[in-house]
Formats: C-alpha cells, sequence, structure tokens
C-alpha cells in the first residue's frame, strides 16, 4: 500500500507575492512618481526577471546584485533575482565604484541587475570581477539591456520551489565602521520580519505605505516587505525631499511610513508643515538611530501621534515602543517586536537583573543564518543562555526596566569612560538638544589631561547661536562627570545609509 503524504506545506514571501499577482490583479501595488505597477503588472516583471535568470543558469545557491536607485523596476528586479532561486544582494548608491566591487567579490556575486548611475561607477573595476559572469541593466560595453534581456521571457511562475532554510538576501547593513559585512536571511527569517512588522505596524491590504529611504536598507524593508506581504499600496519616493513628502502623504491618503530621525527634522522644520493634511498617517516609524526626545515629542504633535520607535539591528533582533504605551516609557524603545526574545549581559556573559546596564543580546526567528563567508566573526557575535540557544550580540549597551521595557544607553563602543566612570553620550545629546539653538547633536569622546577622556557636542546651529553659551547651559544641567568640555559647530555630519552618525570619522582628528 502507498501511503498518502500532505505536503509540508511552507508559504514563501515569493508564493504570497504570486498569489496577489493572480488574485489582485487591478489593483495597484506600486506608485513612484507618475509610473503605476498593479499587482499583475508587478507579478508578470518579477518573473519575466525570474525566467531571464534561469535562462542564464542562474538559481538556488547563486547570489543576484541589484545595483539600482528607487524606481519600480528595482523592487521588481529585487524579488525576480529571489524568484528564480538566488539570493539577492541590494547594493547603496553612497558606495563608490572601487568599494562596490569589493561587495560583488564579497559576496561572490554570478549576475547583477544595474541601472546605469551604477553601471559607469562600476565601468573601471568590471575587469577585476570574473566571477560576475552575467551584467543585465544598461544599454553600456559590457552589459546586456534588461529589455533585450526579458524579449521573449514568459510570464508565467517560474517553476522554483523554495524551501524555508535557502538563503533570501545578502544585506550589507548600513555600518559605521568601515565596509559592511555580507548578512546572510533564509526565506524562513524574511518571512517572519514579514509578518511580525505587519502586525506590529497594524498593515493590512488596505495599507498605502510610503518609502522614504534607499531601497538597498533594510531599514526600507520594515516598511516595504509586510506592505507587499499584505497585498497593500507601495509608494515609493525616487530620493527625499520633506516638501515632496508633505504633498505625497497628502495626496496619496497615506496610511504608513518609514524616516529615520533627520528625515523627522527636516519635516518638522518645512514651512509647508502646518497648511499639509495629513490625518491618513497612522503609522510612522523611526529606526536607523534614536530619536531625540524632544524631536519624539514634536513628531507626536506635530506629524502623526501614530510614532512607533524602533531599535534592532539587521543581524535579527528588534524591540519597538507603540502608541500607548505608559507615559513612564516615553524615554524608551519599547519591548521585543514577535517573536523575538532579548537579554541584557555582563562583561562575562551572565544575565544582570532590571535595572542594570549591559550589553544587549537578541534570539528570535528573524535571526540570520550567518555572516557570508566570515564564521570567525559569527562566532564572536553569539552568545548561549541556560537553554543553549544562540542569542546574538548587539553591541549596544541598555537595561531593562522590571516591566521588560528596553532602554538604549549607547553603542558600547561609543560610551566615554571619564574619571572611571561610564557617560553615555545619549544622555549628554537629550540634554543639549532641547537648547533653542540648536538643530541638532552628537557627542564624542576626547582626550582629556585630567579626566582621561571628557565630552565634546558637535552641534549644528541655529542661526545667531553661541558655542560657549549652549556649553554653559547645557553644563548647568548635567552630572559633574557628564560635563562638556567644549561645544563645536559642525554644517552637518557624515552620516551612513540610514542616518546614523558615523562617530568614528568625527573622533578620528582628536586622537592620535
Amino acid at each position: 500500500m502507498i501511503a498518502t503524504m500532505i505536503d509540508d506545506a511552507h508559504p514563501t514571501i515569493p508564493d504570497i507575492l504570486a498569489t496577489h499577482a493572480r488574485h489582485r490583479a487591478a489593483k495597484t501595488a506600486i506608485v513612484c512618481g507618475d509610473t503605476v505597477r498593479t499587482w499583475g503588472d508587478f507579478g508578470a516583471a518579477v518573473n519575466r526577471i525570474a525566467h531571464a535568470l534561469a535562462a542564464r543558469g542562474i538559481g538556488r545557491g547563486d547570489v543576484v546584485a541589484v545595483l539600482m536607485g528607487n524606481a519600480p523596476e528595482t523592487v521588481e528586479c529585487l524579488f525576480g533575482a529571489v524568484r528564480a532561486g538566488a539570493a539577492v544582494a541590494p547594493m547603496s548608491s553612497l558606495l563608490t565604484g572601487a568599494q562596490l566591487a569589493h561587495l560583488l567579490r564579497d559576496c561572490g556575486a554570478k549576475a547583477a541587475l544595474a541601472d546605469p548611475a551604477f553601471a559607469d561607477r562600476l565601468a573601471p573595476h568590471l575587469r577585476d570581477l570574473p566571477a560576475l559572469a552575467h551584467r543585465i541593466g544598461p544599454d553600456r560595453p559590457g552589459w546586456v539591456p534588461l529589455a533585450a534581456a526579458l524579449a521573449g521571457q514568459p510570464d508565467t511562475d517560474p517553476p522554483v520551489r523554495h524551501a524555508p532554510g535557502d538563503d533570501f538576501n545578502v544585506i550589507y547593513s548600513s555600518g559605521t565602521t568601515g565596509l559592511p559585512k555580507g548578512i546572510v536571511q533564509t526565506h524562513r527569517a524574511r518571512l517572519h520580519f514579514a509578518f511580525s512588522n505587519a502586525i506590529e505596524m497594524g498593515f493590512t491590504d488596505a495599507a498605502r505605505a510610503l518609502t522614504t529611504t534607499a531601497l538597498s536598507s533594510n531599514g526600507t524593508w520594515l516598511v516595504m516587505l509586510p506592505a507587499l506581504f499584505v497585498g497593500a499600496t507601495l509608494h515609493i519616493m525616487p530620493s527625499f525631499d520633506p516638501g515632496a513628502f508633505l504633498r505625497t502623504v497628502e495626496a496619496a491618503r497615506i496610511t504608513h511610513t518609514f524616516m529615520v530621525p533627520p528625515q523627522y527634522q527636516a519635516v518638522l522644520d518645512h514651512p509647508d508643515l502646518p497648511q499639509r493634511d495629513l490625518a491618513s498617517l497612522r503609522m510612522a516609524l523611526s529606526a536607523g538611530s534614536p530619536l531625540r526626545r524632544d524631536v519624539k515629542a514634536r513628531v507626536m504633535e506635530r506629524i502623526t501621534p501614530g510614532l512607533h520607535e524602533l531599535y534592532g539591528f539587521s543581524e535579527g533582533f528588534a524591540s519597538m515602543l507603540k502608541p500607548g504605551a505608559p507615559a513612564d516609557k516615553f524615554a524608551t524603545v519599547g519591548t521585543p517586536v514577535l517573536g523575538f526574545e532579548v537579554a541584557v549581559i555582563d562583561e562575562a556573559g551572565c544575565e544582570v537583573p532590571p535595572g542594570t546596564p549591559g550589553e544587549i543580546a537578541g534570539y528570535g526567528a528573524g535571526m540570520m543564518a550567518r555572516y557570508l563567508g566570515r564564521d570567525d566573526a559569527t562566532a564572536d557575535l553569539i552568545w548561549r543562555d541556560a537553554r543553549g540557544r544562540t542569542f546574538l550580540r548587539s553591541g549596544d549597551i541598555g537595561m531593562l526596566d522590571a516591566d521588560g521595557y528596553l532602554t538604549i544607553l549607547d553603542r558600547k563602543k561609543d560610551m566615554i569612560i571619564s574619571g572611571g566612570l561610564n557617560v553615555f553620550p545619549t544622555d549628554i545629546e537629550a540634554v543639549v538638544g532641547r537648547h533653542p539653538d540648536v538643530a541638532d547633536v552628537t557627542v564624542i569622546g576626547v582626550p582629556d589631561d585630567r579626566w582621561g577622556e571628557a565630552a565634546l557636542a558637535l552641534v549644528i546651529p541655529r542661526p545667531g547661536a553661541d558655542a560657549g553659551a549652549i556649553r554653559d547651559w547645557a553644563n548647568s544641567l548635567l552630572a559633574k562627570h557628564q560635563r562638556l568640555k567644549a561645544v563645536e559647530f559642525r554644517a552637518d555630519f557624515p552620516r551612513n545609509a540610514l542616518g546614523k552618525v558615523v562617530k568614528k570619522d568625527l573622533r578620528a582628528p582628536y586622537w592620535p
């Protein structure tokens, strides 16, 4: 007798997107400027890209790099590569040609899908990329035009079945210390990322989501992936402009968006803000770097009370502070996102009790599988709890309170040790940021003959500001060991793709 076996079904994100394309074909999926794609259009484009890659022998075990700016074609190429069975590696437009070539070699990309700007930047380095056998995109020497590659390809679902443990992507996180490491995430992890964030942020198929940051960034996927997962409509800004953001939210009745703190500040400072109707905006997510408390209060008052603040790291952990949290939790980053756990550990690797600072470690279904080709770095990240589960260390210093709410104190490497006492720059930034002449502030540790290290505030000033007056005002509010050595003005700060200040670049001139 032959046993009847029911399939052990594991729907994946490519399967779910294909279902939307079949059953919501006429509904709008993507909007970017004047370009509109229905779900039927989007599904067909994804399938043609997948078939074009498969015709070149690209499939499971291969990496396809996507080097494109913010456009509907970028989303189609991202998911077309995954639909073909490959892992997709999105690349940042902030990188130089040499840096892009380094990452292409690092991930072993066999194929690349690029737009003209990326292709031109990469042109001097193509001879150094022998493994990059298939180059598709612009009409340039050494590249096959995308239209030619897609000519004659069917728009039917390709015969590819994904397993939960297959690699979905290689994300090069927008780190602040040199070239980033490749973070490998599986289909299982990405599916969890999609549904957990959809639940936590209230995405439904009626949502109209707006992305404001680069599609290559893992932070952007916090809104992009849940929106596509539930069959909503995704609006894409080609590049961020605060006035255009306000106009788009009003005109398109945007319900969900994601911005990083400098973008929120730019919107708050824009003269059109009082005249724009933002009532449709039910959820605005802030992530990437801490949102100063004074800015957070202004966002909730002037943009939307539906502010969600997320703390996380791309390797695989997140917590979220949502509207409705108790007022005394305003300065925290909330509790773990659905499916995650958090631990705070000391230097010896022991969990510390509530109210005690330590390194944040996270565990959950959204964790990365590994750093690509860096077993030692992967091993360095692991901390095991009493049950033997592998938590990932964040490198951030935080503290849990008795109710399980997490407070971020600072990056471990950014902490200042002054006179033997730990000084957290974020505490000082929260004070200095309240001064009316301060547009933005970041605090770093600099050498000090007496204390070994002291705090220096670097400030982007408003017109008429006086550095000495700001220093004196702040020092009157700070504890003795926190007091500022000086305040220096800057026109801007070096930032990564998600707006996080690159403090190592700011510290470099002060330390031999």
